[in-house]
C-alpha cells in the first residue's frame, strides 16, 4: 500500500531569498522535489498530493490536501474553494474576477499579519477539485507577485518557475463561456502573465481598488458593466430604447448611464451590434457615438479593428464599448488595443480582460487574437517609434513655434459614424437568439442583489 502522506504530483520548495531560475521540468528534479515534499508533508500536513512554500519568511504555504485538515497549535489552515465562487455561464469555470482576487488578498493578508497567528504556518488548501485547484493557484500566485503591494514577495522568474510546477500538475484548462467544445486552452500561468502585465501598466491600484463600486456594477440589475482599463476602456451590455424590467431581466436605456459616464469621463461610446436604441440619444448628450457593427460570435474585419483602434486613439476621454452582451465583440477590439499599445500576448490579453469582465472573449475570437498577435505588435512599435521621434523633433523646433498662439492637429471624429459592410439587421434581427442574447439572459438569472431601473449612480 501507498505510504498515505504520498506526494502524487510534483511540487517545489521555494525557501530563502536565493534566486531560483527557470528550468525544464526533468525527471531528476522531480524526483528531488517529491522527496522532499513527502519529507514536509510528514512533518506538517494530513495527506498532501502538493505543496509549495512560499516567501517570506516561509510561513505562507499552499497545498492540495485529501481530506480537511483542523488548525492545530503551529499551522492555521484555510480554503477559499467555497467562498469565492465562479458564476459560470456554460462549463466555463474561472478565473475568478477582479473583485475574488481583492478579497482573497485581504484576507490573506490579514492572516499574516494576525498578532495570534505570528507564530503559525498559514495554509491556503484546496481540493483535488481540478477548477477549484486551479482557481486557487491563479489567486496565491498572484499574491505571490505582490498585487496588494506592488512589489513581488518573490521575483518573476521564481514565481513563473511556481506557477510552471502547478500548471505541469493541474490539467484543467480554463475555458470559453460557449456552449460548445472547447477550442482554446487557457493557463494558469496565462493568468498570472496578465495580471503582471496589467500591474506593470498600472490597470489595477489595490489601494485605491474601490470593490464594492465594481460587485455593484457588473450586475446586470445595476448596469452590467467593467472597467477594463480604468480611465480608457469600459466595457458594458448593449443598452435598450426604455429601461425597464422585462421577464424579469432588467433593461437599461442610454439615459441610465450618462451621469455614471459623465462623472468617469466617458467621452466616446462604440456600439458593435445591431442599432436596437438611437445613436442621436447619445450624440445629444454630448457623447461621440460610432457605429462598428459585425456579427455576434464572429471576428471584426480589418478595416473595423484598425476604425476601432483610430477612435480610441484619438479620443481624450474614455471609451465605452458594447455589443448585445458586452462580452465577445467588445473584449475582442479590447484585447486588439492591449496587444497594440501594452504588448500583451493573445493569452494574456484574454486572461486579464477575462479576469475584469468574466465571460469575454468566445470561441473564434480567442483565435483571431492569436492571429493578430504579431502584426499588432508591429503596428504598436512603429507608432511608438514615430511618436518618440515626433517629441524629439518637437523640442528641436520648439523655438520656432513658440510665438504662435494656437498650433494644433486634431482628428475629428463624427458623432455618429459608420462602418457597416453587411445588413445587421440579416443577422441580428431578433427573430433567433444569437450568443450575446443567451449570454446575456443567462447573467440576467443571476441571483439579484438590488433591482434598478433608473439611474446609474
Amino acid at each position: 500500500m501507498a505510504d498515505e502522506h504520498d506526494v502524487t504530483g510534483a511540487a517545489e520548495i521555494i525557501r530563502g531569498k536565493e534566486a531560483l531560475k527557470p528550468a525544464p521540468l526533468s525527471r531528476r528534479l522531480l524526483k528531488l522535489v517529491t522527496q522532499e515534499c513527502r519529507l514536509h508533508a510528514r512533518e506538517l500536513f494530513p495527506p498532501v498530493s502538493l505543496l509549495l512554500i512560499l516567501p517570506p519568511p516561509d510561513r505562507l504555504y499552499f497545498a492540495t490536501l485529501r481530506s480537511k485538515p483542523k488548525s492545530t497549535a503551529n499551522t492555521h489552515y484555510f480554503c477559499t474553494d467555497d467562498e469565492l465562487v465562479y458564476e459560470n455561464f456554460y462549463a466555463d469555470f474561472g478565473p475568478l474576477n477582479l473583485a475574488m482576487l481583492y478579497r482573497y488578498c485581504c484576507k490573506l493578508n490579514k492572516k499574516l499579519k494576525s498578532f495570534t497567528l505570528t507564530r503559525k504556518r498559514i495554509v491556503h488548501y484546496t481540493s483535488f477539485d481540478q477548477r477549484k485547484r486551479a482557481n486557487a493557484a491563479v489567486l496565491v500566485g498572484a499574491y505571490a507577485y505582490g498585487v496588494m503591494s506592488g512589489r513581488a514577495c518573490m521575483s518573476w522568474p521564481r514565481c513563473i518557475y511556481l506557477i510552471s510546477l502547478i500548471r505541469f500538475i493541474l490539467s484543467a484548462f480554463y475555458r470559453d463561456a460557449s456552449f460548445g467544445n472547447c477550442t482554446y486552452n487557457l493557463t494558469v500561468l496565462d493568468c498570472l502573465h496578465g495580471i503582471r502585465k496589467a500591474l506593470q501598466h498600472g490597470f489595477f491600484d489595490f489601494e485605491a481598488f474601490d470593490v464594492n463600486e465594481y460587485e455593484h456594477y457588473e450586475r446586470v440589475e445595476n448596469g452590467d458593466f467593467n472597467w477594463v482599463v480604468p480611465g480608457k476602456f469600459l466595457a458594458f451590455s448593449g443598452p435598450h430604447p426604455k429601461s425597464k424590467i422585462e421577464n424579469g431581466y432588467p433593461l437599461h436605456a442610454p439615459e441610465a448611464y450618462f451621469p455614471y459616464f459623465r462623472k468617469h469621463h466617458v467621452t466616446t461610446v462604440i456600439r458593435l451590434n445591431k442599432k436596437i436604441y438611437d445613436g442621436r440619444r447619445f450624440t445629444d448628450a454630448g457623447f461621440d457615438h460610432c457605429d462598428l457593427f459585425f456579427v455576434d460570435g464572429s471576428t471584426p474585419s480589418d478595416a473595423i479593428t484598425q476604425r476601432f483602434l483610430h477612435i480610441s486613439e484619438s479620443t481624450d476621454g474614455a471609451v465605452a464599448v458594447h455589443c448585445k452582451a458586452g462580452l465577445g465583440r467588445t473584449g475582442t477590439l479590447i484585447g486588439c488595443y492591449l496587444m497594440k499599445h501594452y504588448r500583451f500576448t493573445a493569452a494574456e490579453a484574454i486572461a486579464w480582460i477575462r479576469i475584469c469582465r468574466p465571460g469575454s472573449i468566445i470561441g473564434p475570437q480567442q483565435h483571431f487574437l492569436e492571429e493578430k498577435q504579431s502584426s499588432l505588435w508591429l503596428q504598436g512599435d512603429a507608432q511608438r517609434s514615430k511618436q518618440k521621434h515626433r517629441m524629439v523633433e518637437d523640442r528641436a523646433v520648439s523655438h520656432l513655434i513658440s510665438t504662435m498662439d494656437d498650433l494644433t492637429l486634431s482628428t475629428s471624429i463624427l458623432r455618429s459614424s459608420s462602418v457597416d459592410h453587411m445588413d445587421e439587421n440579416d443577422h441580428e434581427n431578433g427573430l433567433v437568439m444569437t450568443q450575446g442574447d443567451k449570454l446575456r439572459a443567462l447573467k440576467g438569472r443571476r441571483q439579484p442583489r438590488s433591482a434598478t431601473t433608473g439611474a446609474l449612480r
